[in-house]
């Protein structure tokens, strides 16, 4: 019974702690933030994944910066909420929807065909969307999903915009990849998991290829005036973690230290108008700073 009575005891008195001390953890758990007072004004942007989360606070940053922002989303009618959320934030916001799914190449090439005929410059790529821990399922081209959406759909579209980039140039690419890469590795034996599925480990492996990607196409456009950096956004309280029930829990119970998506946002909004970055290719950053990465990459 005395037992009982000290644990309930020290359960208080770590949440009194919690309570009282909160404001601080917050601080302290919303990391770096971008300083930077860059205009984008008459600048492109396309952003993936922007109807949500770290997504949707960049398109709303760099929309009151003066760009015009697309917005790349699987779900339109998600993606025009967003947009008239933003609108109703900043009125004079220029951000506009348009419909592309990672996970099936022919959308990808069906959005880059009517991006090409419509815009005639594009400054900054943020390849932002992702899916984490989702159960085993396959891209309409029978791609694990997770390696997919998170790094082939991105491999692509980067892939087909280059030309537009270049053309843009200074122009800039960021890719949104997670310390998770630290515990990835490359599963060149069984890379669709089709032989063995966890969906943890399949989350890391799309993470560390996110990572190397940046690396090499940073390698390849070097002189080119079209950086590649590559970020970390931090612990994000969003709705990426809904298909793992055991992450869903310990975000809930541990949401006073998880990053809101607006901190969230920060390092990639760093990485695309930071004036200090603009000849550093081929790096990874966290809370606004540079950042080690996996002794492998």
């Amino acid at each position: 019974m005395m037992v009982l009575v000290l644990i309930v005891a020290g359960l208080v008195v770590v949440a009194l702690l919690m309570v009282l001390f909160a404001p601080y953890i917050r601080k302290y758990s919303a990391g770096g933030t971008c300083m930077s007072m860059a205009r984008l004004d008459g600048k492109t942007v396309l952003i993936t994944g922007a109807n949500t989360g770290i997504g949707k606070e960049t398109a709303l940053d760099l929309a009151i910066r003066g760009a015009r922002v697309i917005m790349a989303c699987r779900d339109v009618e998600k993606g025009e909420e967003a947009a008239a959320s933003i609108r109703r934030i900043y009125c004079k916001a220029n951000v506009e929807v348009r419909e592309l799914d990672l996970a099936d190449t022919s959308s990808i090439r069906a959005f880059v065909q009517r991006l090409l005929r419509e815009v005639d410059h594009l400054h900054i790529l943020i390849n932002n969307a992702g899916v984490m821990m989702c159960p085993y399922v396959k891209t309409i081209d029978g791609f694990e999903m997770q390696l997919g959406v998170n790094h082939l759909g991105h491999f692509l579209l980067t892939y087909l915009l280059i030309g537009l980039l270049k053309r843009s140039a200074p122009a800039r690419i960021v890719v949104v990849s997670s310390l998770a890469h630290n515990v990835g590795w490359i599963r060149f034996h069984d890379l669709l998991s089709q032989g063995s599925y966890n969906s943890g480990l399949a989350y890391c492996q799309s993470k560390l290829a996110n990572l190397l990607f940046a690396r090499e196409l940073a390698r390849r456009l070097k002189g080119s005036s079209v950086t590649v950096n590559s970020v970390h956004p931090g612990l994000v309280r969003s709705d990426l973690v809904r298909h793992s029930t055991i992450m869903s829990l310990l975000f809930s119970l541990f949401s006073l230290f998880l990053k809101s998506p607006r901190d969230g946002a920060q390092t990639s909004i760093y990485c695309a108008v930071a004036e200090e970055l603009h000849s550093l290719t081929g790096k990874h950053f966290s809370d606004c700073a540079p950042a080690s990465v996996a002794p492998r990459v």
